[in-house]
């Protein structure tokens, strides 16, 4: 699978696509990381152990182009557009659970509906319920659209979005926030200043049912609550593993 997997890796590095590619295992996909990039691949992993601000800056230099393939675990909880993405591999797409059910193939096939040239590649030794019930839906959508756009005279094409609009202003709260908390005797008075806005920032998200925002904003406000600059518990010796951070619960819109 991995000889296989590599091999297409190259063909959609060579058209300046980029790869996204999912395990079950947090070690997985650091090992998979480690070997791809041993292979000359541009390659780096994402899961639970990054804070939110590190897995948006990773997000933000796949799009930019940084580097061309992303090893995750749950890439279900970025909950965000990566039109640059035309790979997608699933590994152990046939281990049945919680991020190999049909939903959740769903949801990770779909993020490579934004490029034109997507592929998903399902890697297994049989063929799930699951796995049967994502491939059929899938087809019976590419149909539908396929129709749609016959009968309407569309042409798809891959959508074009600016790197700037969604995890780059995350990226920016993470400058704003690092600024403003520092060691001088106005630290204390630019935090609690600082966790108001993010606290206000994060309500007004989840009144707007825009939950990934909100949870980022948690994130956030978790590490500053915890008096984490951050950024600060960054690289060591590996690729930005931290302990995680207590989080506070997303509140529930007002009705």
């Amino acid at each position: 699978q991995v000889v296989h997997l590599l091999g297409e890796i190259g063909k959609t590095v060579e058209i300046g696509n980029r790869v996204l590619v999912t395990t079950l295992t947090k070690k997985l996909a650091e090992d998979l990381s480690s070997y791809f990039q041993k292979q000359n691949v541009r390659c780096r992993w994402l899961h639970s152990e990054l804070d939110a601000f590190e897995r948006v800056e990773l997000l933000r230099d796949l799009r930019a182009g940084d580097f061309d393939v992303l090893v995750g675990v749950n890439l279900l909880r970025e909950g965000i557009d990566l039109p640059e993405v035309s790979l997608v591999a699933i590994l152990d797409a046939d281990k049945e659970g919680f991020l190999r059910s049909e939903t959740s193939l769903m949801q990770t096939i779909g993020r490579s509906a934004r490029n034109v040239d997507a592929r998903v590649i399902l890697y297994a030794d049989r063929i799930t319920d699951s796995m049967q019930q994502a491939i059929d839906e899938t087809q019976r959508r590419r149909e539908m659209q396929s129709d749609y756009n016959a009968e309407h005279n569309i042409t798809p094409t891959t959508i074009k979005k600016e790197i700037r609009s969604g995890i780059e202003a995350e990226s920016q709260a993470r400058a704003k926030a690092h600024s403003a908390v520092g060691n001088t005797e106005e630290s204390a008075q630019k935090q609690a200043e600082l966790l108001e806005q993010l606290e206000a920032d994060m309500l007004q998200a989840a009144a707007e049912l825009d939950f990934e925002r909100a949870a980022n904003l948690r994130d956030q406000i978790g590490e500053l609550r915890d008096g984490v600059s951050p950024g600060r518990a960054k690289n060591r010796g590996r690729q930005g593993r931290r302990k995680k951070t207590s989080r506070s619960r997303i509140p529930k819109p007002k009705r």
